[in-house]
């Protein structure tokens, strides 16, 4: 009988470790099917890039199922490169010539909006250095003659300075060019006088002209509302990962919202006002933009600078069009660029839609 008992015993503890293992195995299976997806996005730490940071930080990536690392870059072209290199796989940033070209050669597809210039809201700023200020460069008609600070030959600062000089009377052909590879070195420029203009966003805009450093002249937003920049991915991606694409645009959207609940916020009379979550949210950004300044004074410059983004980053399609016809018109951009073809509405429907 005990021998029995024995081996009862012993068969009970066999299947219950049996069982365990199975367990285990089935739960371990779980974890990997489970397993976030790694995704890297390429940015500019610029207010601009904030609907990214608040769905890093509050999770809305992670509860996508992505694990998503960000990159960062110090000027647009570069952005662009690494999504079509896949060494990103999305980007979001402003427009240029060279984005063009690589998504007219079917590298990348335009999934949403960043940035649009607003009448309601302040947008980028055209400045002008205080040496040619006090020469007398103290408006935007008279750009003429001087010299102009660009990251490069077909960037979003080139179209921006071309629509402006175009609409403001001034023969952009006497202006002095002059590409400076990158943000930075375009305002250490500005600010020793090497050079006499350029534009570039408010949060960097208005802290120079504050601290008495360079001079706003005019905003590009009186002389052309437009799409600034937008949301992209790899053709690839769209192709072959339409599911991740998909959850990425879900947590960006809700980024969006967020950013614009706090800092976008409007009374009545149409006047930026703070919100409930206006605090929330520039906490967190200001953990990538102004991260060495104290909060105090780090806040005050990432709400001057927070730029109008359309409600879930609908993108202004036509807008877009008309940009990459201005590149086209002055061979910056192949005339075998097609926007209908690297424009894909199917994740976001189109502004007006």
């Amino acid at each position: 009988m005990r021998s029995r008992d024995l081996m009862s015993g012993a068969g009970k503890t066999a299947r219950r470790s049996l069982l365990a293992l199975a367990v285990g195995a089935t739960v371990f299976g779980a974890g990997i099917a489970n397993a976030a997806e790694k995704i890297n996005i390429a940015a500019l730490t610029f207010v601009s890039s904030s609907p990214l940071f608040i769905a890093k930080e509050k999770g809305y990536f992670e509860d996508e199922g992505l694990d998503a690392e960000i990159t960062f870059f110090r000027s647009a072209q570069p952005v662009a490169v690494a999504i079509a290199s896949g060494d990103a796989d999305f980007g979001v940033t402003a427009f240029t010539g060279g984005f063009f070209n690589l998504a007219g050669k079917g590298a990348l597809k335009v999934i949403g909006a960043q940035l649009h210039e607003d009448a309601a809201y302040d947008g980028s700023a055209i400045l002008a250095s205080n040496k040619a200020f006090d020469a007398g460069l103290t408006s935007v008609d008279k750009l003429g003659g001087h010299s102009f600070a660009l990251s490069q030959v077909g960037s979003s600062f080139h179209y921006m300075m071309g629509n402006v000089a175009e609409k403001a009377g001034v023969d952009l052909a006497s202006m002095e060019l002059k590409p400076l590879q990158s943000v930075p070195n375009m305002i250490g420029a500005l600010k020793s006088g090497q050079v006499d203009s350029m534009i570039i966003v408010p949060h960097i805009a208005k802290p120079l002209a504050n601290a008495g450093a360079a001079h706003i002249i005019g905003w590009v937003k009186d002389y052309v509302p437009y799409q600034v920049g937008g949301l992209f991915t790899s053709a690839r991606n769209v192709e072959e990962r339409r599911d991740v694409v998909e959850k990425f645009v879900r947590a960006y959207q809700k980024g969006v919202a967020d950013y614009r609940a706090g800092l976008l916020a409007t009374d009545a009379e149409g006047k930026l006002v703070k919100s409930d979550t206006t605090d929330e949210i520039l906490e967190i950004v200001h953990k990538y933009v102004y991260a060495d300044q104290p909060a105090d004074k780090a806040y005050a410059k990432i709400r001057n600078g927070a730029m109008f983004i359309t409600e879930e980053a609908k993108l202004d399609v036509q807008d877009v069009k008309a940009q990459v016809k201005w590149y086209q018109d002055r061979g910056y951009v192949s005339a075998d660029a097609n926007p209908d073809e690297f424009i894909d509405t199917s994740f976001i429907a189109p502004l007006g839609e």
